[in-house]
């Protein structure tokens, strides 16, 4: 593999323009729950550059908004009821980007409805409703899957390789950090009845990097929270231990006096591996390596982890193929996620 200038190695250099969307056959049809706003970056934009897949619908409580939202990004029909959508024979799959406490609720009507399911994460408000997410895709016959896009990027797949290959040695410890500003009293990522906290928000993400990096299912050892208000998490660290012996740690705020810090570290007996911005390589990211054959910095080429992910998910369902965010993933993760919140003497959220 070829280094760039400056010493850094460039992963997927020289490699094909953008593959073919999906095999020729009636596009997958999609509505959206919901005006949300990372519905554009997370979908809109996604589907225009696939082929095989079609925005169809939006269904939003206030219809204005659903109309204003529609005639932007082009979507055809516009639903003034969640339920009307669901009922729209025209919609093959529904994407739930709604407040956290609404994921279940929306997602199992969604499944129900017998639409596969692109919900947002985290899947659900804890672990109890994500498993009941989970049964009602198998008996729905559906696809769930859980949006965490940083999963469907090549620097995702690159960790793995770097890990699975051993040079790092046994693994030792494990940490990921989401650390974001967002000091907007009355949003609903500091409101406890919508399934707010920081913790759910930012500290989803810090979770499923933890797991993946290590590749195992992590005990919550202690945890600290700093709060916004009663029960609603501005701030939370969080100490792990892994079956094989490794230690490991999350860090996740919205409100805190560390404003940025979105990484992740490994230790290993003969070596550590550091990545910046793992959550979002497409905008920016720097993978380092540390071994006794020295230092290495290697950039991922690899079209935007939302196209991905939208990719995969439209392929799980036209050709049954597994995804890594599947429903299993969102109920081991929220699994983490009540065990963090119990750590820190706060109640779960949602029911």
């Amino acid at each position: 593999m070829p280094l760039a200038p400056g010493g850094e190695r460039r992963s997927g250099e020289g490699a094909p323009g953008r593959e073919p969307g999906l095999p020729a056959r009636p596009p997958l049809r999609i509505g959206i729950l919901g005006a949300a706003r990372i519905a554009p970056t997370a979908l809109v934009r996604p589907a225009r550059a696939l082929a095989g897949v079609e925005l169809r619908a939006v269904a939003a409580r206030d219809p204005g908004r659903a109309h204003r939202f529609a005639a932007r990004h082009g979507i055809p029909r516009v639903h003034g009821r969640y339920r009307d959508l669901l009922a729209d024979p025209e919609v093959d799959a529904v994407y739930v980007p709604l407040p956290n406490a609404l994921h279940c609720e929306w997602s199992v009507r969604a499944l129900e409805a017998g639409k596969h399911v692109l919900c947002e994460k985290p899947l659900a408000a804890n672990r109890v409703e994500a498993e009941r997410m989970a049964r009602a895709s198998e008996q729905a016959g559906r696809v769930l899957a859980e949006a965490f896009h940083w999963r469907y990027h090549a620097l995702a797949e690159r960790l793995g390789q770097i890990l699975a290959s051993g040079e790092l040695g046994r693994l030792l410890h494990v940490e990921a950090s989401l650390c974001i500003p967002f000091a907007i009293p009355g949003n609903i990522r500091y409101r406890f009845e919508l399934g707010g906290g920081a913790t759910m928000d930012t500290g989803c993400y810090a979770v499923s990097l933890v797991r993946f990096l290590a590749g195992e299912e992590p005990e919550v050892v202690s945890a600290r929270a700093r709060l916004a208000s009663p029960q609603v998490d501005r701030a939370m660290r969080a100490e792990l231990r892994f079956p094989g012996g490794a230690t490991g740690r999350i860090t996740c705020s919205l409100f805190s006096a560390r404003l940025l810090d979105v990484s992740a570290r490994v230790l290993g007996e003969r070596g550590r591996l550091h990545v910046l911005n793992p959550v979002a390589p497409q905008l920016f990211h720097r993978l380092s390596v540390r071994t006794p054959a020295g230092r290495r910095v290697e950039r991922v080429a690899g079209e935007g982890s939302y196209q991905g992910q939208l990719r995969a998910f439209a392929r799980a369902v036209r050709e049954g193929r597994s995804l890594p965010t599947d429903a299993a993933h969102g109920v081991a993760n929220m699994r983490v996620i009540d065990a963090i919140y119990e750590a820190a003497g706060l109640r779960r959220r949602g029911t």
